[in-house]
């Protein structure tokens, strides 16, 4: 009951102070993602939720938060007016990534509680190393530390400055974007009742890119953006936000942290540093041009030194680094490096110089203040010193002059006014000169220079008079006098008024030129000859066609070259000419070829002088001709009828023509053209002459088109061997003295006067093999030429090509390969080389039917086949092919020679061996062979390992030598089967590695056969022994069984002997003799002769045991047979071809011509004579088994 008498009495208090205070209601609504809180910081005065149900306030505050989304009313209770007792705050988030911000605009809800102070505030939340950019979308900023006057305040707090310090804008000024560094707060401030746009800044994000920076207080750094690039700035912390700008000036700051606003600001900046060096007359100071090298490499630079420095005082600058070279306008460096020297002269006037890196400049002296910059490129480092300097005062200098040649006079003559330095002769006393001083040889004295650099104010010149008869004697220059100095040389002539001096310049000839122009190696000559007047007869320059000059009278020859300019022994051969009336001669050597020389005449391009006659005289080279064009004249008026003439004169024959006729045009042969003027008026311009000699090749040339896309990787060559010749071989209508085709390609060759001894013709083919795939067995084998080429191919050379981790295989289709060695030379070798890195390295000539089976190269090799082999190989010479890596260079397999010596030898003998490497011979020996080694053998003395020479066995691996360079050479090895013969060479420091071994055969002593053959012998003996016995056993039987020939009669088988024929003749060998007893078979011959004594019971009767002619039957007469006369021509005796006796020699035997047959055609008589003609029907005699007929027997 007490509790709620107390609070209806604090609940009729509070309504007594609302009573007493001023009291307002509002209605707001906040929009998503707002966070508005109502705050007052005034005692008394509250914030009040008004209920919906009964309007009745709920408990007040003095700050309240509303809930975003949800409408709610607000009851405001102060006693002070209520628009400037509370403080609305609108907070907003922004979220950023790498990409883009949420939300993208800056957005203010306008119309919330607008008649209280509003602070709208948006903190931003990005990624690291991100900068977000806030566009003003309408109108811009203005930096201030004053309240702003239209009642809208724009604040901003980062993290690089203090979290309680603020930078404040105001609008209307030309601020147009805000750049913020995670975290970062923007806010702004309103008083009542203003109004405020719903959207205030566009969002965008880039990514960061800081450079640390620290700059001296003598240096100044400027930061510029290209014009070009629209979107990077650089921005500067100052206060707590970034000032950003496209340009930037920094000076005396220390570790400085400069914010661009783009990944690459060295694309768009370029960075221009400016640095200042003071010099007294003794010092400089820094002495030394110093940068920070790991500074702001990745962009442009431009660096600059502002040197000054006290009058009179020579500045001394050192660039360290291999010096500098001085270009001209225009040239850039190689290297982009570029260094520019500006000194300011005493009238003002400013001398600039450039150079490059890499030259012979390594110092330079000046005077005067002096800028020097250096143009650094992105990305390059330089050195923390540029370069050294150093201050002195203005030196003199003392210099010894010198001439022992009479008639000589050296002027030494000030040329630039803008420098103070004078020339003071010491002896006999010291006399100074401001601009001229002359010395008379023969001379030696000392001169003294009031400056350090005198050549850079004076120049020399060396004055020579040389008067008739001459001798023909080299001109020196006395190159020795000053050479330091910029010189000109002359030399005055004089001869007979009617005679001429001649000029020979027989080395390399001269080239005229107009007197504007410059030469090649700054040498440049004139000549001016002095006959009623001064003539110039041309200015001139090294190397041309040029090689006479004759002048009448007297003359002036000229010679300007620069300091230190290398100067020949002799300039030219002076010596004396034949009386003339021309006012000069001038001898030109036409070169061989196509060319065109320039002449003009005297004076040009001013007038030739009236009444005189100049010649030139010109020498063509054989099979050219000539055409003479004139390319620019003048003709003059003439006065008394007189007219220009050009002659020509050839030999005898002589031809004038008018300045206006045409001039000779594809002649031949020397000839001399000879101007004539006349007088003319002077009133008119006079006459002058450009004119060119044009030669060019006579004949027809031979011509070619070389198609290389049918055979790929062909290439040819063709060099002029003869350059005496006229030989002229040109590529696409190019003349060279070498040609190249190169492979795949098509070009069309002309060949002019060329024989096949002065012109050479070699190709090439390139193989290459990136895996054994891409790579079979592959037949090496000559392209064939194009037939229109007028001379026989020289060489072929492959170049194999393979990975380090493959090996080449070559292997003669022949059967072997033999190397070029004493004693076993080849006559028609092809070359074998190694290709390697660091060169080629020869290994030997090779030709066919060797010993060499096949050879394996562990590198890139080319081969080349002469064509003395060429002109007479068909088809392929050599195999290739890939296989796997191997350890050594190069590999032999061998198999020597029984009958022979067998050489192997080290590549590039007898030269040495290549460093390091090694090589192997893979022997084998036939059966019953062993093998006797002989070593010859040079050993170098090894700087870094050791040279080795191992023979081991390859069946079982046993070692049988091992020697290096440091033990006894073993001469002699004795080895019994196949065997390995490895090589290896050291780096040699003095001698080299070289060896020939020599492999000789022997057959080895075995005693078993020894043994067995005379065991075979003595068996043998015995067997014949033994067939002996039989055989005369054999006889004695046959004789006492002996029967006689066979008769069947038609009855019964009449039977001569006990022996009884079971079967008839045909089928039984009872006719087959084992042997017959010549008595026995000849010896009816006997019975009528006058042996019949000797033999009384052996031709009694019927004979037995012999050949009898068939006569019938015992008991009957014998039929009778006439026989036709021989006629004449009858052949009574065969051929021995036609025989049974072979004729000789004569192989094989037929089996009717063998003494084991008879013809059963042959009559029964004593000369067994054929009766009948008919096809051959033998009877067998022998025994023995005959030998069946082969299957190949015709």
């Amino acid at each position: 009951m007490r509790l709620c008498r107390t609070c209806a009495l604090l609940a009729l208090l509070f309504l007594a102070v609302l009573d007493s205070s001023e009291s307002q209601q509002e209605v707001v609504r906040p929009d998503k993602g707002l966070n508005v809180t109502v705050s007052t910081e005034q005692p008394k005065c509250f914030v009040c939720i008004v209920s919906k149900v009964n309007s009745t306030p709920l408990p007040c505050h003095s700050s309240l938060s509303l809930v975003p989304e949800v409408e709610t009313t607000l009851q405001f209770s102060c006693p002070q007016p209520v628009e400037q007792a509370y403080t609305v705050t609108i907070a907003h988030s922004i979220e950023c990534t790498e990409n883009a911000c949420s939300p993208p605009t800056l957005q203010t809800q306008p119309s919330i509680l607008t008649n209280f102070a509003r602070i709208f505030t948006w903190d931003l939340n990005a990624a690291q190393d991100t900068v977000v950019r806030l566009s003003i979308i309408e109108g811009g900023l203005t930096d201030t530390s004053q309240p702003c006057s239209d009642g809208h305040q724009f604040s901003v707090s980062t993290s690089i400055a203090s979290s309680k310090a603020q930078t404040q804008y105001c609008r209307g000024g030309s601020v147009k974007s805000l750049y913020l560094i995670n975290p970062a707060v923007v806010s702004l401030q309103v008083k009542p009742k203003a109004q405020v746009v719903s959207e205030l800044f566009q969002t965008s994000v880039t990514q960061l890119k800081t450079e640390v920076i620290s700059v001296d207080s003598s240096t100044t750094m400027v930061l510029s953006r290209d014009p070009k690039e629209s979107v990077c700035e650089v921005c500067t912390a100052e206060g707590p936000t970034l000032t950003c700008s496209t340009e930037k000036t920094l000076n005396n700051v220390e570790k400085l942290s400069v914010v661009f606003s783009c990944p690459k600001p060295q694309d768009g900046f370029n960075v221009k540093i400016k640095k200042t060096i003071e010099c007294t007359k003794t010092s400089c100071k820094p002495s030394t041009a110093e940068i920070v090298p790991d500074q702001l490499n990745a962009f442009k630079r431009s660096l600059t030194w502002d040197i000054s420095v006290p009058e009179s005082t020579v500045l001394t600058l050192d660039f360290p680094g291999g010096g500098l070279k001085e270009i001209s306008a225009g040239v850039t460096c190689p290297d982009v490096y570029q260094y520019s020297v500006s000194t300011i002269k005493r009238s003002g006037e400013i001398q600039s110089n450039k150079y490059c890196k890499g030259g012979t400049v390594s110092d330079l002296n000046l005077l005067g203040a002096t800028t020097v910059t250096i143009e650094v490129p992105k990305g390059e480092k330089l050195e923390s010193a540029a370069f050294n300097v150093k201050a002195t005062e203005r030196a003199s200098r003392m210099m010894s002059v010198a001439s022992e040649i009479k008639k000589t006079k050296i002027i030494i003559t000030k040329v630039n006014q803008e420098l103070h330095c004078n020339v003071c002769q010491m002896a006999p006393y010291q006399k100074c000169y401001p601009e001229t001083l002359a010395l008379f040889a023969p001379c030696n004295v000392s001169v003294e220079f009031t400056c350090p650099r005198p050549q850079d104010v004076f120049s020399v010149e060396v004055n020579r008079e040389i008067d008739g008869p001459f001798s023909g004697d080299p001109v020196q220059a006395e190159s020795s006098v000053l050479p330091e100095f910029n010189r000109t040389f002359k030399w005055d002539l004089k001869t007979n008024f009617t005679h001429t001096f001649q000029l020979d310049f027989p080395e390399q000839g001269l080239r005229q030129i107009s007197s504007e122009e410059t030469c090649p190696d700054e040498h440049k000559y004139s000549f001016i000859i002095y006959l009623r007047g001064q003539a110039n007869i041309g200015t001139f320059c090294r190397g041309g066609s040029v090689t006479t000059i004759q002048g009448r009278y007297k003359g002036r020859v000229s010679l300007k070259v620069p300091a230190n300019a290398k100067m020949d022994p002799f300039e030219f051969k002076l010596s004396g000419g034949p009386e003339t009336n021309m006012i000069a001669i001038v001898g030109v050597n036409l070169p061989r070829g196509v060319s065109d020389t320039t002449l003009v005449t005297a004076n040009f391009p001013r007038d030739f002088p009236d009444n005189m006659q100049m010649q030139w005289s010109f020498t063509v080279p054989g099979m050219h001709n000539y055409t003479v064009l004139f390319d620019h004249v003048t003709p003059p008026e003439c006065l008394n009828n007189g007219e220009v003439t050009v002659e020509y004169q050839a030999g005898a024959k002589t031809v004038t023509k008018a300045l206006k006729d045409p001039q000779p045009e594809h002649q031949q042969g020397n000839f001399n053209m000879v101007l004539t003027n006349c007088q003319t008026n002077t009133t008119l311009p006079g006459l002058t002459l450009n004119y060119r000699v044009s030669v060019v090749r006579s004949g027809r040339p031979v011509l070619c088109t070389v198609d290389l896309t049918k055979d790929p990787g062909v290439s040819l060559q063709i060099e002029n061997l003869n350059s005496a010749s006229y030989c002229e071989i040109s590529i696409n209508s190019e003349v060279k003295e070498k040609i190249n085709v190169t492979a795949g390609s098509i070009a069309k060759l002309s060949f002019l006067d060329c024989p096949n001894d002065d012109i050479r013709l070699t190709a090439k083919k390139v193989i290459d093999c990136k895996n054994t795939e891409s790579c079979p067995v592959t037949t090496l084998s000559v392209s064939t030429m194009e037939p229109c080429l007028p001379m026989p191919l020289n060489s072929f050379t492959w170049h194999l090509n393979i990975p380090e981790t493959k090996t080449w295989d070559l292997v003669s289709p022949k059967g072997s390969l033999r190397q070029s060695l004493p004693s076993q030379e080849c006559k028609e070798p092809f070359s074998l080389h190694l290709a390697e890195e660091e060169g080629s390295n020869f290994v030997g000539n090779f030709c066919f039917d060797g010993v060499i089976q096949k050879i394996q190269v562990h590198a890139n090799i080319s081969i080349t086949a002469p064509g003395q082999q060429l002109s007479r190989m068909t088809g392929s010479f050599l195999n290739i092919s890939v296989s796997e890596e191997i350890t050594e260079t190069i590999i032999y397999t061998v198999s020597p020679d029984t009958m022979s010596p067998t050489l192997l030898a080290t590549p590039n003998w007898p030269q040495g061996m290549k460093s390091y490497r090694t090589l192997s011979w893979i022997v084998t020996l036939p059966n019953q062979y062993k093998a006797q080694l002989n070593f010859n053998v040079t050993q170098p003395q090894c700087k870094e390992g050791h040279t080795g020479i191992d023979v081991r066995t390859i069946e079982n691996r046993e070692l049988k030598l091992s020697i290096s360079e440091n033990d006894p050479l073993v001469v002699e090895q004795l080895v019994g089967e196949s065997f390995y013969l490895n090589m290896s060479n050291c780096e040699p420091e003095t001698r080299q590695f070289s060896a020939l071994t020599t492999i000789n055969l022997q057959r080895k002593q075995n005693f078993l056969p020894i043994v067995l053959g005379i065991s075979g012998a003595i068996l043998f003996l015995l067997l014949v022994l033994a067939v002996v016995c039989i055989v005369t056993k054999k006889k004695k039987n046959q004789k006492r069984n002996r029967g006689s020939s066979i008769y069947m009669p038609k009855g019964n088988i009449f039977r001569p002997s006990d022996m009884h024929f079971t079967k008839t003749r045909s089928e039984n060998e009872s006719h087959v003799y084992d042997s017959i007893d010549e008595t026995m078979v000849y010896g009816h011959l006997l019975s009528n002769s006058s042996h019949g004594e000797a033999f009384p019971d052996q031709y009694n009767g019927i004979q037995t045991d012999t050949y009898r002619t068939f006569t019938g039957p015992a008991d009957g007469a014998l039929p009778v047979i006439k026989e036709p006369d021989p006629q004449p021509g009858d052949k009574m005796f065969m051929d021995p071809s036609e025989t049974f006796i072979p004729s000789r020699p004569r192989t094989p035997i037929n089996r009717q011509d063998s003494l084991g047959f008879q013809d059963r055609r042959m009559i029964d008589n004593e000369l067994y004579t054929f009766k009948t003609t008919g096809d051959i029907n033998t009877i067998r005699l022998s025994a023995a088994d005959m030998e069946p007929i082969p299957d190949d027997y015709l």
